[in-house]
């Protein structure tokens, strides 16, 4: 699938040039995981397509989660059981068909320090058995997703020393999906759409939006032309109400600390950590295949002008440190903190409380000329509000294939390759550690185990336009200003290396 797949600089020009030959079936604006989940899913229907983006693929929301792809635990503790098994089936259709490479199971422990109560450890253990039910509802195999445990201090301190071991009763053990990379996995998504025929043109902004196309300038060249299209479909997310009036968000902005590898020790799992006075929200420690460990999250109201890219202000940092410190024996200091990153969640608009009180449900919207706009939700479930999306366009389709659909890298494994990379780019981890074969220099490390060959491959085949989509998404090195500033001068040169 590599060759029909691969995205570029040469084919963005040349689809860019043939856009405005002839009306498309559908054009989709907003290129994160829903608008590049909604491309392939019409795309793969049959449905001619073309999907722009003002930026790059995850620039927006897609790349700031938690890496979770979880089951809904959360939101079954809120009643609010459809959510809820909807994740669990979204969770299984990526750890089984559609991402196995770039989503697995991974442990998390809460540990049963003195701040929680008998009480409380057995209503978290029930909503634990509860959300394996849903997993075994939604034909998820146990040997991929393991059941919720009670595990001794010991073996809690053995899996995380980092945590407090004075009055440690043990800890509770449960599994979640977890995804590689975010960013990575729209990219994935974003191919598998190309390599069904969708034009995925990054770089290129919606002007205006209608119910029978947009008009649209290339961001580099400055050069304005029309894309019609039978159905438009707006998945830009918290920037979704400034194309389409009448959409009523309340974004919601939620943090992460970033902490470089060692900071919390030897990391078996990650953890649970109690919001004191919270009810039922975690702040959550989320080891990284690089190394580095994310803290968050935050769920805070965000008024005024939506930026492009949120920025988290010091009072998130304090208070993620103070609840990880509650149950750590060495409390992380700001200094340790290497990066902070912040996304902004397309909720809907709801009555009074605060933005944790709002549903994660996922709307449908359709404008008064047609334009349908897809809204609210979460990455685990990006695939089915794609699926939604274009089923409210009204064209006439097959029934949306996209659950047994594999993504590119997902069909076999890559085999012989070193299991970092095979975990970043499933089949494909061959190909790109062949680039090192035929020129030994591109093996040097860019930054922590990033090679210059991975830069080149995302550049040649990745859709990488200039040196802030190789720190920023395509890797993840741009999280730790330090280290993106290290290896900027690779990124630069990366795009000579790839000619």
């Amino acid at each position: 699938m590599t060759m029909d797949s691969s995205l570029n600089a040469a084919r963005r020009a040349r689809e860019i040039q043939e856009a405005p030959d002839r009306a498309v079936d559908v054009l989709v604006v907003g290129l994160g995981a829903t608008g590049a989940g909604a491309a392939l899913d019409a795309a793969s229907r049959g449905l001619s397509v073309v999907a722009v983006d003002a930026f790059d693929l995850a620039f927006g929301t897609s790349r700031w989660s938690s890496k979770l792809i979880h089951g809904g635990l959360r939101y079954l503790a809120r009643g609010q059981v459809g959510i809820a098994r909807e994740s669990a089936i979204e969770r299984g259709v990526l750890l089984r068909h559609t991402a196995p490479h770039l989503v697995q199971a991974y442990p998390y422990l809460l540990p049963l320090t003195p701040a929680v109560s008998r009480t409380q450890a057995e209503v978290v253990m029930t909503g634990y058995r509860l959300g394996d039910a849903l997993r075994t509802a939604a034909g998820t195999p146990r040997r991929l997703l393991p059941g919720p445990a009670r595990i001794p201090a010991g073996r809690a301190l053995a899996l995380v020393p980092a945590v407090e071991p004075a009055g440690l009763r043990g800890a509770l053990l449960s599994w979640d999906g977890r995804v590689a990379d975010d960013a990575r996995l729209v990219v994935a998504i974003a191919r598998t759409a190309a390599a069904h025929g969708a034009r995925i043109l990054t770089r290129c902004r919606a002007l205006t939006l209608a119910g029978d196309g947009a008009r649209v300038r290339d961001e580099l060249t400055g050069s304005e032309f029309t894309i019609r299209a039978r159905a438009v479909i707006n998945a830009t997310g918290v920037w979704a109400g400034g194309l389409v009036p009448g959409v009523d968000l309340r974004p919601s902005r939620g943090t992460h600390l970033v902490l470089r590898p060692g900071t919390l020790g030897p990391l078996r799992a990650g953890l649970h950590v109690p919001i004191p006075g919270a009810g039922h929200r975690y702040a959550l420690v989320l080891p990284q295949l690089d190394g580095r460990v994310y803290v968050g999250l935050t769920d805070e109201p965000v008024d005024g002008p939506v930026p492009d890219v949120p920025e988290a202000p010091e009072s998130d940092v304090s208070f993620l440190l103070d609840v990880l410190g509650s149950v750590l024996a060495e409390p992380v200091r700001r200094d340790q903190v290497a990066g902070v990153y912040a996304g902004l969640r397309p909720l809907l608009a709801g009555s009074g409380g605060g933005t944790a009180d709002l549903s994660r449900r996922h709307a449908i919207l359709r404008s008064p000329d047609g334009v349908v706009t897809v809204v609210g939700g979460k990455l685990t479930t990006y695939r089915r509000m794609a699926e939604d999306a274009v089923d409210a366009t009204g064209l006439p389709a097959p029934r949306s294939r996209t659950a047994r659909l594999p993504l590119v890298g997902a069909a076999q494994s890559g085999d012989g390759a070193p299991l970092r990379l095979i975990r970043r780019y499933g089949s494909e981890a061959t190909a790109v550690q062949d680039l090192v074969a035929r020129d030994p220099e591109l093996g040097r490390a860019v930054s922590g185990e990033t090679t210059m060959a991975e830069l080149v491959w995302a550049v040649r085949h990745e859709g990488a336009l200039d040196p802030d989509d190789l720190l920023d998404r395509r890797t993840r090195i741009g999280l730790i200003p330090e280290d993106r500033a290290a290896a900027l001068p690779a990124a630069r040169a990366a795009f000579t290396l790839a000619d």
